[in-house]
């Protein structure tokens, strides 16, 4: 029969039941404004009666209740809400990253009209165009020298705009890897912990909202995804590889790249290979660092030493009113000091590289003339190389705009002369050195003996760069390639500052002499404003500052736009997420005061058995 005190234990399991219930809303109430918290309800359920149908027992209706227990304390949360939210956020971050820098980038193209790359080199032209008309002023030759000093400074201090934004993304970046490196470590820590409690039959409530919080953290710094084993051990992942698996969690580390102005490249801390990222803040870092801001500061490169370099071939061949020739007007730094170009690129001591910037045919060449010749030419690309087929009825300006139109690594124009240039563009590639000319071959003859750049056909005759005195191969004159970033360096040649009298404005006669109202030279350096010089896929320097200015502010339109969409999906996931997991300090308080009144309950029906036993015991028979 039932034990005369069973309801005393009963009104006991009763009071611990309530007074569980308001601890726990409590709880919720002074975590309501503590991050990434997440409420958390009793789950009540009755105790085992005391007759069951398979036990003996005396003939009765019925079971004999024996009150409530608490069966255990869950915190409220859509795991699978929790899961999109984690696979968005990243995008969220990702964007949001972008639209910060491109905000600064877009500053430093907004320069004030008087001051920008744009006006100094209308006004550098107009100021050659001047000595044209007056080719024995020597105020039109200070001219020319001061607004070539002016325009080269505002090329410097675009390039260390640039290159400052770089150097601060690179510091986020190595300032990223060290936060990631710290959550990782976090989660690998929580989980084991979790581990310990679920061993025992709880709910690591708390814990395993620590959990979800730093992985939250995470999926905004980096594009992971996270899942549970059968063994319960928790994992994330990044781009396939593992990142956290149960109290294990690998780390990353950053080293210097020579080869990319001594930017940090994100590497696995034990396989040494380099961390793939393609979304969140790390990832928008290392693309706004290596893709952006790279590719800016190659296209100034590109038309600062394009510029430079024509400049330099017309007044190297001009002559100024001192009778001085050979002068170059800017400044340039070959990358070698070998005439050949050679270079020892694996660092042993022995060359073994031609860095090569500009190749020049021999022969002159119609550009109305069809070629009369079949053959396929092979250039260096983005990645191994492309080639760039010709046909007996082309002309040469149509072999040239093929060139120029392919993804090749090597452009094409005629100089004055109307021999054929070759020319190097920087390189997609990182590893690929920027200005170099890698590979030309061709398999007929128009590179050969008809334009005069290489000396014969077919792959035994390739110039390719990977070797010492590459230059062997070639027919016709060729440059050696500059120093890394020739935009931060460009100057006006001091020899020139020193005497402006060495201003070329004409060209040479027979005697060697200049001609007195000659301003040939000086007309052929102003009309290169306007030539085909193929800058990269921009055919004329208007065609680049036109395009550049436009490419920044489409770019940082696009992230505007991503972000304020992505932070209004983020918005409402976030939102939702909170109505079923947030704290409403109202409805917890009504809680409370419900669990109050059936403690008070409980304690009443106590307090009654205790005064029943009472009579029973104590007072039965008086």
């Amino acid at each position: 029969m039932a034990n005369s005190f069973a309801a005393i234990e009963i009104g006991k399991r009763s009071l611990m039941a309530h007074s569980t219930q308001i601890n726990t809303a409590g709880h919720n109430i002074s975590n309501a404004d503590t991050e990434g918290y997440s409420r958390q309800r009793v789950q009540i359920k009755t105790f085992d009666p005391i007759y069951r149908p398979d036990l003996t027992r005396e003939e009765r209706a019925g079971q004999i209740g024996q009150g409530t227990s608490v069966e255990s304390i869950n915190r409220l949360r859509d795991e699978l809400l929790d899961q999109r939210i984690v696979a968005q956020t990243n995008q969220e971050t990702y964007w949001t990253t972008r639209e910060k820098y491109y905000t600064m980038i877009e500053q430093v193209y907004n320069e004030p009209d008087e001051i920008s790359i744009r006006t100094n080199m209308d006004k550098y032209w107009q100021s050659w165009q001047e000595l044209s008309v007056y080719p024995e002023s020597q105020a039109a030759r200070q001219a020319v020298v001061t607004r070539g000093e002016t325009l080269a400074e505002s090329v410097q201090q675009r390039y260390t705009a640039l290159s400052g934004i770089g150097n601060l993304i690179n510091g986020d970046i190595e300032a990223t890897v060290k936060q990631i490196n710290s959550i990782t470590k976090q989660i690998g820590e929580i989980n084991n912990e979790i581990v310990k409690v679920k061993a025992m039959g709880d709910n690591p409530n708390d814990l395993l909202d620590r959990r979800d919080l730093l992985v939250e953290k995470l999926s905004g710094l980096a594009n992971i995804t996270t899942d549970i084993r059968d063994n319960d051990e928790f994992m994330v992942h990044l781009e396939g590889n593992i990142l956290v698996q149960g109290h294990i969690a690998r780390q990353f580390e950053v080293e210097p790249m020579t080869d990319n102005n001594g930017y940090s490249r994100v590497i696995w801390s034990d396989t040494k290979n380099t961390v793939q990222v393609s979304g969140g803040t790390l990832g928008a870092l290392i693309e706004l660092r290596d893709v952006d801001i790279r590719s800016e500061v190659q296209t100034l490169n590109t038309v600062t030493m394009n510029f430079a370099d024509l400049v330099n071939d017309v007044h190297r061949n001009g002559i100024g009113m001192n009778n001085v020739t050979g002068l170059d007007f800017f400044v340039q730094h070959p990358f070698v000091t070998s005439v050949n170009g050679n270079y020892d690129r694996n660092g042993d001591g022995v060359d073994d590289h031609s860095y090569i910037f500009r190749f020049t045919g021999t022969n002159e060449l119609n550009p109305q003339e069809k070629v009369g010749l079949e053959g396929t030419m092979t250039f260096s690309g983005k990645s191994g190389t492309i080639s760039v087929p010709y046909h007996a009825t082309d002309t040469i300006e149509e072999v040239v705009a093929r060139i120029n139109d392919s993804d090749g690594e090597v452009k094409a124009y005629l100089d004055r002369d109307n021999h054929l240039v070759l020319k190097a563009t920087t390189a997609q590639n990182m590893e690929n050195p920027d200005f170099v000319i890698r590979h030309v071959e061709d398999s007929g003859m128009f590179l050969t003996a008809y334009s005069g750049i290489l000396q014969g056909s077919g792959a035994e005759n390739a110039y390719d760069f990977a070797q010492a005195d590459a230059v062997n191969s070639l027919r016709g004159s060729f440059a050696v390639a500059p120093v890394l970033n020739p935009a931060g360096y460009i100057a006006v040649n001091e020899a020139i500052k020193g005497d402006v009298l060495s201003v070329a404005a004409a060209y040479p006669t027979n005697q060697g002499k200049s001609m007195i109202g000659d301003g040939r030279a000086a007309v052929e350096i102003a009309s290169i404003r306007n030539t085909n010089v193929m800058i990269g896929k921009d055919r004329t320097f208007d065609d680049y500052f036109a395009n550049s200015v436009t490419n920044v502010g489409l770019k940082g339109e696009q992230a505007e736009m991503n972000m304020l969409s992505q932070n209004a999906i983020m918005d409402d996931l976030r939102n939702l997420r909170d109505s079923i997991s947030g704290v409403n300090i109202d409805e917890e308080l009504a809680e409370i005061i419900k669990f109050q009144h059936g403690y008070n309950a409980a304690a009443k029906f106590v307090s009654v058995i205790d005064q029943m036993l009472d009579t029973v015991i104590n007072r039965l028979g008086v």
